[in-house]
């Protein structure tokens, strides 16, 4: 374990998981300041806390001094690593690591790591849930919602810990070191932060950095950059495929999911894939990784499969919110990338009514030409990401300028007809108008209650 007690430790970035970080380390016994570019009134909630656990603060901007006075560096995912303070004081051989990396060193038990472009949450909530129903002690956390240093309390040397894992949070390891990692997909996301996508592609791979032969990565056989990763890890490597057989892993077999543990080993049913409840083929690349995962964890196959039918689809993942009108409104917020785009896209036949926009991350639309010339009858467009949109999707479908998801809402919920889908899946990030992905979906959710006359939000 990293000796803390007496240490003067920075966090850089007081998102929930730099809060979290704080606070662990001053209970750890070190000498704790936090830093960040917003200003003490945009603090006001966090700093009280702060201030009485006895850690200094210094909001609206990072001093290149408090950066230098310390023997150890905390960076919050938000913030980059290229960032002047943090690249001057790494020049000095300062170390900087993130807050999944602090975590990793106090993590007791077993650790199965999640990442991908695209079916991070869904895959890590079903494998936590899996294990649970299979007896096994397991805690769920990362970029799923909960930091990862909140759950070093609740380990024990009997638990595993199930960590949906960003590709801003690998970027910040070192030892980071699970015992199963998965990596789903690798899309182009996030260049407006990594650059290029051949960055972006060796962030997600630096989920396996610190592996060896006696651990475990599965990866996606039918997607070609995570293919091609796997010849750069010594972690005994096992397969899943909605295409094709796989040596050892698991496929699709005459309408059933399978498993096979070895090469040449014996095939293991695992479930009908009718029995699965989530929408989309990408939710059955999902569920075939958690099974793969779960089976490796030790997990029987009847208790996958009753995990995988008791799943429901988490919030903001494809969720059905409600038929108004005939009309079917689904909630995919979390869709911030064109590749989950497309994916929510091909869950429906015809007749979509996509709402799409906000902050753009740097990649082309040009890939959903043929989908939407095939599914979608409309777009609506919002946030600041609209005129890029519209310029290189023109003619392709009718596309209309909704400027708030308000108007996106109401002109597409006027426009479709009874049978027909209205569905937010944006291809942007939402931080041009919204708090988060959860805040956009929330504010959808609530647009459509009021179609149907909800007085406030409630599940369908």
């Amino acid at each position: 374990m990293m000796e803390l007690k007496g240490k003067k430790v920075l966090v850089v970035g007081l998102g929930r998981s730099g809060l979290a970080a704080a606070l662990f380390l001053r209970h750890k016994g070190a000498q704790v300041t936090v830093s960040d570019v917003r200003s003490a009134e945009a603090l006001a909630n966090e700093i009280p806390a702060l201030l009485e656990e006895g850690i200094m603060v210094e909001a609206g901007g990072h001093g290149l001094l408090t950066f230098r006075r310390q023997d150890l560096i905390v960076v919050s995912p938000g913030v980059p690593l290229d960032t002047p303070e943090l690249v001057q004081v790494k020049g000095f051989g300062l170390p900087v690591i993130g807050e999944v990396e602090l975590a990793a060193h106090f993590l007791k038990g077993r650790m199965l790591a999640i990442t991908g472009s695209n079916g991070k949450t869904t895959t890590t909530a079903l494998a936590g849930q899996i294990l649970q129903k299979g007896g096994v002690p397991a805690l769920v956390g990362g970029n799923i919602g909960v930091p990862v240093i909140e759950l070093v309390e609740q380990s024990s040397e009997n638990t595993w810990s199930v960590l949906e894992i960003s590709s801003f949070q690998l970027e910040s390891t070192i030892e980071f070191h699970p015992d199963i990692a998965v990596i789903l997909n690798i899309t182009p996301d996030h260049l407006d932060r990594h650059g290029t996508f051949e960055n972006y592609a060796r962030a997600k791979e630096r989920i396996f950095a610190a592996m060896d032969e006696h651990d475990c990565v599965v990866l996606n056989a039918d997607n070609v950059p995570t293919v091609e990763a796997a010849t750069r890890t010594s972690a005994k490597t096992f397969w899943f495929s909605l295409e094709h057989p796989v040596e050892q892993g698991a496929w699709l077999l005459d309408g059933s999911l399978v498993f096979r543990g070895a090469k040449d080993g014996d095939i293991e049913q695992i479930m009908p894939l009718k029995s699965i409840p989530l929408k989309g083929a990408h939710n059955v690349e999902n569920v075939l990784a958690a099974v793969v995962s779960a089976r490796l964890a030790g997990v029987p196959a009847e208790a996958i499969r009753r995990g995988v039918e008791s799943f429901q689809a988490v919030e903001h993942r494809l969720e059905y919110v409600a038929t108004v009108n005939g009309v079917d409104f689904y909630n995919d917020s979390k869709a911030t990338n064109v590749d989950a785009t497309a994916k929510a896209v091909a869950a429906f036949s015809s007749g979509v009514h996509l709402i799409m926009g906000g902050k753009d991350k740097g990649s082309p639309y040009l890939s959903l030409e043929e989908l939407l010339r095939e599914r979608v009858r409309a777009i609506y467009t919002i946030g600041s990401a609209a005129n890029k949109i519209e310029s290189q999707l023109r003619g392709v479908v009718p596309i209309l300028s909704c400027e708030t998801l308000e108007k996106a809402v109401t002109e597409a919920a006027t426009a479709a007809h009874p049978g027909e889908v209205v569905l937010l899946a944006p291809a942007c990030s939402s931080f041009d108008q919204f708090e988060n992905y959860e805040h956009r979906g929330r504010v959808f959710k609530e647009l459509v209650g009021q179609r149907r006359g909800w007085k406030t939000w409630q599940h369908a």
